[in-house]
């Protein structure tokens, strides 16, 4: 790949993933309030928003993110399982993603405390340990391309890795 669009793709993975980490803090500061509001009318706007975050920001975010994460691997001398520290930031993306897929229901949350009705605390700070969850995996992902931690992955004489 000729090294100007290998730089273009670069900065769109650099912005999404900083995207990424913004969308998702916006979340965790939505949803705790929503937690820590004495005010039901607060606490259902607050989960409404959530889902155009999710989809307009999230959703999209995160597949750039992939995409020209999984690009950048395989043109370059990084490559995509040559090195532990590539792998891992692959593996906390598709963790991100399958967190906000599985355990993250801003649109439950929204039915649920529509009509001024409360949800279980324990349901709402379960909903804020999740996005806290993908805060963590998308700080440690970040950690992880300044760091760069040389250690490769090995790959033994019969093809099996080490």
């Amino acid at each position: 790949m000729r090294p100007r669009m290998r730089k273009t793709i670069l900065v769109i993975h650099v912005i999404a993933s900083v995207a990424l980490v913004g969308e998702v803090w916006g979340l965790v500061v939505l949803n705790t309030a929503a937690t820590l509001a004495n005010d039901p009318a607060l606490t259902h706007s607050a989960y409404r928003m959530m889902s155009p975050l999710v989809f307009a920001g999230g959703i999209p975010l995160s597949l750039i993110a992939l995409t020209s994460g999984i690009t950048l691997g395989l043109t370059s001398h990084w490559g995509v399982f040559r090195h532990y520290w590539v792998v891992g930031k692959l593996v906390l993306l598709l963790a991100v993603v399958g967190v906000g897929m599985f355990l993250f229901d801003p649109e439950g949350m929204a039915a649920a405390t529509s009509g001024g009705r409360s949800v279980a605390e324990a349901r709402q700070w379960g909903q804020v340990a999740a996005l806290g969850a993908q805060i963590v995996m998308l700080m440690t992902a970040t950690t992880l391309s300044v760091f760069k931690p040389r250690r490769r992955i090995r790959v033994t004489g019969s093809g099996d890795l080490e």
